[in-house]
């Protein structure tokens, strides 16, 4: 499950140190230069790629995931506090917020974290590909057009009201969804922002201010949320304007961050804003061929779990309950293989901007290698803990009880997340979302949903039998990708493509390198 897209790297009291500044110019060179204001060639990636051993190489891999783990663990709790603020007010604006970040999951801020995807593709391909300045181009094209997505998303929440009465939920709730979504729409536009500025780091292995910036508001995300739900007339939509608040925060720091980081600066990557060439309508174009199957990859894995959660609803209270400490479980754990695909689609890209097919090729392979091993380590620790596992979330015996029938299921697809999750990094990282894509479809929407749902309610089965389904598409979805990257990629094909891309953008108008300037 990937619910949503950051590198180890020294402390940032060392950030205008030499060290530090190579150490962060990218994660393919962690350690390796330490010379000061060095910039990654496509000579020294080829380098470092080929004089690594599999095991240093997945090391690499591996230490670089764990800022994303963090970075996405931070952002969860910025909304799960939300949650559990407004609970406090009772179980009917507890359910109407969590039902409106159901759906702006879903909606918007799949556009935010799909869309970017494309930069996975064009960034990391353009920094290393003789044309580091295009990176800045790619990521203002992204701004903008993602932004233009967002528009007809914020008009969906302003009247969304008569669409959810039609659904058949309530009056009441179907209002209260509204009111909290209008407020929302405030902090869209920054949401996407910030996803989008984070991709434009992570292009050029700039992965941990992100997760220094979120790691700043998370406490001044509690303190907002408590001070408009409780002391103001707010109250519910209190909820909303915090988590907007806080997204205009994180934004805007980690803008701040950016422009001040003697990294970012030094290496070449930011050019002046060229309006012609950021709306080139080929340029455009080319962004959202790859931007549109990425929303369409993230969101329908994100759509087919939160209809699993509805379906247990309909199941009773009990299923419910053992669901969301299920769900909860489940998204705290895909942190790990959703920073590994992270890291695979960064070096990925990186390489085959490079121009060096087998590095490219060597980096897949330890991305898997190490997701699958991560995958198996979680395994074994989901069944050793399955019967004490629901004690964390529950006091009540019979849910204690059912979470731990389910959670061996949870436990058998963390392999194929694991997989999943790094070989849909690598097709991101080669500009292959469309498959990605249509394998979501065809293993949750065609397989998966239909046998878990029918699994659910015509036999005794019932949680069991949704996840049933939910193990059945992850397994499918892993063994696509899988043999598409192993069986299905012409390396050399895919360096040339990466060519290509960066000529066309080259053919619009080159900017050069510009001295020293930082959004």
């Amino acid at each position: 499950m990937a619910y949503s897209s950051i590198n180890s790297g020294p402390s940032r009291g060392d950030e205008g140190s030499p060290s530090a500044s190579a150490d962060e110019l990218s994660p393919l060179l962690n350690r390796l230069l330490q010379e000061d204001d060095a910039i990654p060639t496509p000579s020294l990636y080829k380098a470092q790629s080929t004089q690594k051993s599999m095991f240093a190489l997945s090391k690499s891999i591996f230490l670089e995931s764990l800022p994303v783990v963090l970075s996405y663990v931070l952002q969860v709790s910025i909304q799960t506090t939300a949650v559990l603020v407004v609970g406090r007010l009772g179980p009917e604006e507890l359910s109407a917020a969590a039902f409106a970040l159901m759906l702006a999951f879903v909606t918007g801020w799949c556009v935010a974290l799909g869309g970017t995807t494309a930069l996975d593709t064009l960034g990391s391909q353009a920094f290393t590909g003789g044309t580091p300045t295009d990176l800045s181009v790619h990521f203002q094209r992204g701004l903008v057009l993602l932004w233009l997505l967002f528009i007809p998303i914020a008009i969906l929440w302003a009247h969304i009201r008569p669409v959810l009465m039609a659904l058949g939920q309530t009056a009441e709730l179907s209002e209260n969804v509204q009111k909290y979504l209008t407020v929302l729409i405030i902090g869209g536009p920054a949401y996407i922002g910030f996803e989008s500025l984070k991709k434009y780091l992570q292009c050029q292995g700039i992965m941990t201010y992100s997760t220094i910036t979120l790691a700043f508001v998370f406490p001044v995300n509690i303190g907002l949320n408590i001070a408009l739900v409780h002391f103001t007339p707010l109250k519910l939509v209190g909820s909303a304007l915090a988590l907007s608040l806080s997204y205009w925060l994180i934004f805007i720091s980690l803008g701040l961050m950016t422009y001040f980081s003697h990294t970012h600066t030094s290496n070449g990557a930011w050019s002046w804003i060229s309006i012609r060439r950021v709306l080139d309508p080929r340029g455009c174009m080319s962004f959202l061929k790859l931007a549109l199957p990425g929303i369409v990859m993230v969101g329908t894995e994100w759509a087919a779990f939160e209809i699993v959660a509805i379906a247990a609803g309909n199941l009773g209270p009990l299923p419910l309950a053992a669901q969301s400490v299920i769900m909860t479980t489940d998204q705290i754990l895909n942190t790990i293989p959703f920073g590994l695909g992270v890291a695979a689609s960064a070096r990925v890209g990186n390489l085959l901007g490079a121009q060096d097919p087998q590095g490219a090729k060597r980096a897949a392979h330890a991305a898997a290698l190490v997701s699958v091993i991560a995958g198996t380590v979680i395994m074994i620790v989901l069944l050793a803990t399955k019967d004490v596992f629901g004690v964390l979330f529950s006091s009540d015996p019979a849910v204690i009880h059912l979470v731990s029938r389910v959670m061996p299921l949870v436990a058998s697809f963390q392999v194929a997340d694991g997989l999943a999750n790094s070989c849909g990094g690598v097709l991101r990282g080669q500009g292959r979302q469309h498959l990605g894509a249509v394998f979501n479809i065809v293993a949750y929407y065609v397989l998966a949903l239909p046998m878990g749902i029918s699994l659910a309610f015509l036999t005794d089965l019932k949680l069991q039998g949704l996840w049933i389904g939910q193990v059945v598409a992850l397994f499918l979805v892993a063994m696509g990708e899988y043999a598409v990257v192993w069986k299905g990629t012409n390396w050399e094909k895919e360096v040339q493509k990466a060519v290509e891309r960066n000529q066309e953008e080259a053919k619009h108008g080159s900017i050069g390198p510009s001295p020293a300037v930082a959004p």
